[in-house]
């Protein structure tokens, strides 16, 4: 089966010595020079390049880091990745990941947890997202706004998969119970869609109950 195709960008097609370049720069301490490597190895695998062999340099060099811009250029490469063997079964080193996506759902830095909660938006694989979901659900009463709207949208993408019901059963009363508290509007807006998307029945409820308020969510 093909899959489908988010992004698209013209690069040359790599070389093994383009490949020793970029994993030579991924292990250094320059973090523009890693910059440019981990959008050079972005660029090589939607050409079609896999370069498995950087897969653990990313790992051991890449992860830990705490610059923005790394952050989040490796959640992107995470998501271009293929994250399945041929069978569909997820590939044991993706479970690698799992600690690093928890340690940024809880990362004290607020753009940190939000691109981190946005990026599982876009997971399916469920032996990734299932340990996660008690971070994101905690998330749900951040302090910032940022990540509480990311958290909503989250907790919305997990339940709508095929086994979402399995994995946040809860998942709409929780969110009602966000949508009756939550003082941003970006964020209430989130959540009455997660709501109208996945139980249109509470989310109706919800409108005739606070009609009188719509105009104040901005």
């Amino acid at each position: 089966m093909e899959k489908t195709c988010t992004l698209l960008v013209h690069f040359d097609k790599g070389t093994p010595a383009l490949a020793n370049e970029i994993k030579e720069a991924l292990e250094g301490n320059d973090v523009p020079a890693k910059v440019d490597a981990m959008k050079k190895a972005i660029m090589l695998l939607l050409n079609g390049e896999t370069i498995p062999q950087l897969f653990i340099t990313i790992v051991r060099y890449v992860l830990p880091s705490e610059d923005h811009t790394i952050q989040k250029l490796l959640l992107l490469y995470l998501e271009i990745i293929d994250k399945t063997d041929s069978q569909g079964r997820v590939l044991p080193e993706m479970i690698l990941i799992c600690q690093n996506l928890r340690n940024n759902l809880q990362h004290p830095n607020e753009y940190i947890r939000g691109v981190t909660l946005r990026f599982l938006c876009r997971l399916n694989e469920t032996e990734i997202i299932e340990p996660l979901i008690p971070s994101v659900l905690s998330n749900l009463e951040h302090r910032h706004p940022f990540v509480r709207r990311n958290a909503i949208l989250a907790v919305m993408s997990i339940y709508k998969l095929p086994q979402g019901e399995q994995l946040l059963g809860d998942a709409p009363e929780t969110i009602e119970k966000v949508l009756s508290t939550e003082p941003d509007p970006s964020a209430k807006r989130n959540a009455f869609l997660m709501l109208f998307t996945c139980a249109q029945e509470r989310a109706v409820n919800y409108l005739f109950t606070h009609i009188d308020r719509i105009l104040d969510w901005g």
